[in-house]
């Protein structure tokens, strides 16, 4: 089975790609495509927190960003069994990861339920509820640990 694990560049999508890998049977999976897009004349830079390179300015280009996410969480898979393919795709997030889900035959879609953005229930209220609406497989929507301090 191949698996699509969507990632805009947070916390929340490296913690949904470690979800992934905390359940998942190695010998079923066959390949895993780790897949950024870059919003075309976004006026919001691709935010990296996961990387080394989180922090440094400048960054650089939105795409060397975008790569530098997908290889953290691709390394979340180093050693683990299946082949990882690292993608960057340009576009409208939730479009791409469904073209993606389609032209890669995913089995399965992994995205986190909160993460980049203008804010976090844009996100939750679009690419993360697009791709689960329109996705040709199931999607596993791995929602964030909640916050300290903060009543359910």
């Amino acid at each position: 089975m191949h698996v699509i694990v969507a990632t805009d560049g947070s916390r929340q999508s490296l913690a949904a790609a470690k979800h992934l890998k905390s359940f998942a049977d190695p010998d079923k999976v066959t390949d895993i495509s780790v897949v950024a897009v870059i919003r075309p004349l976004a006026s919001v830079a691709f935010a990296d927190d996961v990387s080394d390179t989180k922090g440094a300015w400048p960054v650089g280009s939105f795409r060397d960003a975008a790569e530098s996410a997908v290889a953290s969480i691709a390394a979340v898979f180093d050693g683990w069994g299946p082949k990882v393919h690292k993608r960057i795709r340009s576009g409208s997030a939730a479009n791409e990861i469904i073209k993606a889900a389609k032209q890669y035959d995913a089995g399965l879609v992994v995205v986190a339920a909160g993460g980049r953005g203008l804010s976090d229930s844009v996100l939750v209220g679009s690419t993360a509820q697009r791709v689960q609406h329109y996705a040709p497989c199931p999607v596993l929507v791995v929602r964030p640990q909640p916050r300290k301090g903060r009543k359910a």
